[in-house]
């Protein structure tokens, strides 16, 4: 199936039933004399004192006839007509022009261990200040944050206030974070958000990292690096049909995604989710290993981590830790040097060992760092280099 197959997720034909939340904007708009139209927040009256801006256009898509537009934020190129939505959800053209319908309205907002992301690599026990919108470029069957991802920008409640990226630059200094993380659904699908928030949070001294399913065209991920200190990429699994059948998506955009990346001047590091009986066979994991030794080197850290049953994938067991740790020996005997396991405390694989001289150099329980043995970026004890992000 070609990658570049139109997807199209239109909103209620002409006469179908209004929500209660709908109808209530609209009738608030006829109130205040504004301009009823068929989009998200169109019922705020923009020229009130106060009220929040209009929506943003969007970036990175081109116009066609007939007033259609075609999105290039990913790799599903999405035809999108006039009064309709992309995929994701969250970008509709109106009148020929394309709009973010979710540019200063953040769903999600919490402060989180960087651990969490997870990255193991940068700023070690320091806190990322979290955040995120509606909307994904893909579905996965088994998505833990499936109430933003899976959601319409109108069907958040309560409804976020507009907070321009000045503010949430400001209010991550203000909660002592070391980075902003983009995160919880598809960053990618709030990209000029993002890529404004990294641009104030840099000039406020906070940076920024990206935690992304890699499903995103070239030109905005370019950009992108430039912007970010790290992205962590979920790769979901080394099987084109995983991709087609659980996540509604395609395995090769992402592993270009990777390829571009390397070298790019971002810190990478990767996160396979292991699901008994789909992608946690001896003989994928060594391939997907094989893969990422060869095209991305062996310094790039890589995370198995744990399954729980969640969203419309709840007939599936949880992994068993003896699956993680075969996983980690695999990819540890394939030459990948910083192998880890996670959703699972206690286990091995938490802690960051030296290749050269095997002495712990970031102890960790879970999300918690107990010890962290890296000076100006060499292992404390034997001055080898540890690649990353270490401030």
């Amino acid at each position: 199936m070609s990658v570049r197959k139109q997807y199209i997720r239109g909103d209620a034909p002409s006469g179908a039933a209004v929500s209660r939340r709908d109808f209530l904007c609209m009738a608030a708009a006829g109130a205040a004399g504004g301009l009823v139209c068929g989009g998200w927040r169109a019922c705020a009256a923009a020229d009130a004192p106060g009220a929040a801006p209009a929506i943003r256009e969007a970036r990175f898509y081109e116009k066609l006839a007939n007033r259609a537009v075609r999105c290039g934020i990913c790799p599903r190129a999405c035809v999108v007509p006039d009064g309709k939505r992309g995929y994701c959800k969250v970008r509709e053209n109106r009148g020929g022009t394309y709009y973010s319908l979710v540019y200063g309205y953040p769903a999600s907002v919490h402060v989180d261990p960087i651990e969490k992301k997870p990255l193991f690599h940068v700023y070690p026990g320091s806190k990322a200040y979290s955040m995120a919108t509606a909307g994904c470029n893909i579905e996965c069957k088994f998505c833990q944050n499936w109430e933003l991802s899976q959601s319409r920008p109108e069907d958040i409640s309560p409804a976020p206030a507009y907070t321009t990226p000045d503010a949430v630059a400001a209010a991550a200094a203000r909660s002592g974070a070391r980075v902003i993380a983009y995160t919880y659904n598809e960053p990618t699908v709030f990209y000029e958000y993002m890529a404004d928030c990294a641009r104030a949070g840099r000039a406020a001294g906070v940076e920024s990292v990206v935690v992304t399913n890699g499903f995103i065209s070239a030109a905005p991920q370019k950009e992108l690096t430039g912007l970010v200190k790290a992205m962590k990429v979920d790769l979901k699994a080394f099987t084109p049909g995983f991709y087609r059948d659980v996540c509604d998506g395609f395995l090769e955009p992402v592993l270009e995604s990777l390829k571009r990346l390397r070298g790019g001047g971002v810190w990478l590091e990767i996160v396979v989710l292991l699901i008994p009986t789909l992608n946690d066979s001896p003989g994928e994991v060594r391939r997907m290993s094989d893969w990422i030794l060869k095209e991305l080197g062996p310094d790039v850290p890589l995370h198995f981590t744990r399954y729980h049953p969640q969203y419309k994938m709840r007939n599936i067991p949880p992994t068993p830790p003896a699956t993680l740790r075969r996983a980690r020996a695999i990819a540890l005997e394939q030459g990948i040097r910083f192998v880890y396991t996670g959703n699972a405390p206690g286990e091995e694989g938490q802690d960051t060992v030296c290749p050269a001289c095997r002495a712990t150099v970031i102890r960790r329980y879970g999300f918690s760092v107990d010890e962290v043995r890296i000076v100006k970026g060499k292992c404390g004890a034997c001055g080898a280099p540890i690649p990353g992000v270490w401030g």
